[in-house]
């Protein structure tokens, strides 16, 4: 897939930057780096790089190969899965033969145990894997000789196959130690096109090219991840040369766009960007004030200045132009209705703008994490429109450690997007038997109805009652919104123009070892000079 032309005012200048060019990266020291490294930067790292614990649920792991991928297009491929797997009339039985002669990365065979093990431990219920609840419709997971494994479902779940890109730890590795506590984490083994060589955690992941990949060796060697949570610093580093690439916003893009040297890429994303509404505070626990905010919001805005048209108006977790939407639930800026909405459930302006409501002021606390423009951005233009509404937001920037105790009761700029399935998007968002499960469910919304749509969603195969199904969680969404969604983003990223290969997929909330240009380096190519 190519880079796709960026919208709005930046989109001439942005495209600009789509122009090839050669050059060698230079690190700080002025010395060219090798051909065959690449380093990249981004602005999250995982907690932990074991799949038993969720990291690389998504796909895309590097280390790791599940037994399914996605291709560009994110249509499902084999990995290591010889072909897609078998699936029962009744759709609860899946069947996955293995491909042939994989070996882990300390040259112990690939075997279908090692599948069963994966999938086993994670649903253990002893496991510390907040994603577990994705596997939810598992029955029974069997290896059936070394090389089938079969899968048994409760109830028939539509998108059960987009479940097994999950990467396959080695039994023979991780089931010696402690799950939870082991050194598998970050000691990992796997079967994927890279091997860890080192991570020293708030700086930098390093890989070494895979010799015995089941699927080739790299031509990109060297491959390091740099840990770069502050945009600006991401930016600079990059202009410096001491990275080949990096995930940028777009006001800094936008500063590479007359560089011949760089390539910029915009990729089409289920990513949203939205404020959680906490039933437990007294304020954004109202359903009044949480229709009123909703409405009082300028989408359009925040897309055209905070993203120079590098996204679109989110109103649920669903992007507009998914076949998924449900037309109709679009919500219009209409700040004279949402002071309407106010007025009459009693939250009446007091002295200084603000409105009050039985002594209670119309004014709750923010948070956005530390050093992530986006976020920022986001925050402080809520703030500015819901002030003309008399509510008062307080920003508040801190660590996800400061930030995660408060969730309960202060508001949150959070994030999400899974572009496999509208299960993956909403079912951990927005269940209430998952509120307050750590990142899940964190405005803890508890709407019933929802509740049993997204039930319904998830154990029918029937396209249509899905659709219905998930027509009904948006309309109730906007007619008893829990979030205000704020903007889908476009991820962009400013690569140097030295390799063939780069591309962009759509792409989910979560973009750092998965997502970008290089979800695909395994098959990067120095170019010809």
């Amino acid at each position: 897939m190519t880079a796709r032309t960026v919208r709005g005012a930046a989109g001439a200048a942005l495209a600009a930057a789509l122009i090839t060019g050669v050059t060698a990266c230079a690190n700080p020291s002025g010395a060219a780096r090798p051909a065959d490294s690449a380093v990249v930067g981004i602005a999250t790292e995982p907690e932990t790089l074991s799949p038993l614990l969720g990291y690389g649920k998504d796909g895309n792991s590097k280390i790791f190969d599940g037994l399914l991928t996605h291709d560009a297009d994110m249509k499902l491929r084999p990995a290591l899965a010889e072909a897609l797997p078998e699936v029962s009339a009744d759709g609860r039985t899946y069947t996955y033969r293995l491909r042939q002669g994989v070996k882990f990365s300390d040259g112990e065979p690939f075997t279908a145990a090692d599948v069963e093990f994966t999938y086993r431990t994670i649903l253990d219920p002893a496991t510390n894997n907040a994603s577990k609840s994705e596997l939810d419709a598992i029955e029974s997971v069997t290896a059936q000789g070394p090389d089938r494994v079969v899968f048994t479902l409760k109830y028939p779940y539509a998108p059960f196959a987009e479940r097994t890109v999950l990467p396959i730890a080695p039994q023979h590795v991780a089931g010696k130690q402690d799950v939870n506590a082991g050194g598998f984490g970050t000691r990992p083994v796997g079967t994927g096109p890279y091997v860890l060589t080192g991570w020293s955690k708030g700086e930098k992941i390093s890989f070494r090219a895979n010799p015995s990949y089941w699927g080739g060796e790299p031509a990109v060697k060297k491959f390091t991840m740099a840990v770069i949570k502050d945009d600006d610093v991401r930016a600079t580093r990059l202009r410096s040369g001491e990275l080949d690439a990096a995930v940028l916003p777009p006001n800094l893009a936008r500063g590479f766009a007359g560089d011949r040297t760089r390539r910029t890429f915009a990729a089409k994303t289920f990513d949203y960007r939205n404020v959680t509404l906490p039933t437990h505070h007294p304020v954004t626990g109202d359903p009044a004030v949480r229709r009123a905010l909703d409405i009082a919001v300028d989408r359009a805005t925040m897309v055209d200045k905070l993203l120079d048209g590098a996204g679109k108006a989110a109103y649920g977790p669903v992007p507009t132009d998914s076949p998924w939407f449900t037309p109709g639930t679009e919500r219009a800026y209409d700040l004279d209705r949402a002071k309407r909405i106010l007025d009459d459930a009693g939250w009446k302006p007091g002295e200084d703008g603000v409105r009050v409501k039985d002594g209670v002021r119309a004014s709750f606390p923010l948070w956005y994490t530390t050093g992530d423009k986006i976020r920022q951005d986001h925050a402080l233009a809520f703030a500015s429109d819901v002030r003309k509404a008399g509510v008062e937001v307080t920003t508040e920037a801190g660590t996800w450690e400061v930030i995660e105790p408060r969730m309960k009761t202060d508001a949150v700029l959070a994030g999400g997007g899974s572009p496999a399935d509208p299960d993956f998007d909403q079912y951990l968002l927005l269940t209430s038997s998952l509120a307050g499960d750590g990142f899940n469910n964190m405005a803890r919304y508890d709407n019933p109805v929802v509740d049993r749509a997204l039930t319904d969603a998830r154990r029918s195969g029937d396209p249509a009652v899905r659709k219905a199904a998930y027509d009904t969680v948006q309309r109730e969404l906007a007619a008893n919104p829990g979030y205000v969604f704020l903007t889908h983003i476009d991820h962009l990223y400013v690569v140097n123009d030295r390799w063939d290969g780069p591309g962009t997929q759509v792409e989910p909330h979560d973009h750092g070892l998965g997502s970008g240009p290089w979800w695909n380096v395994e098959h990067w190519k120095p170019k010809q000079k």
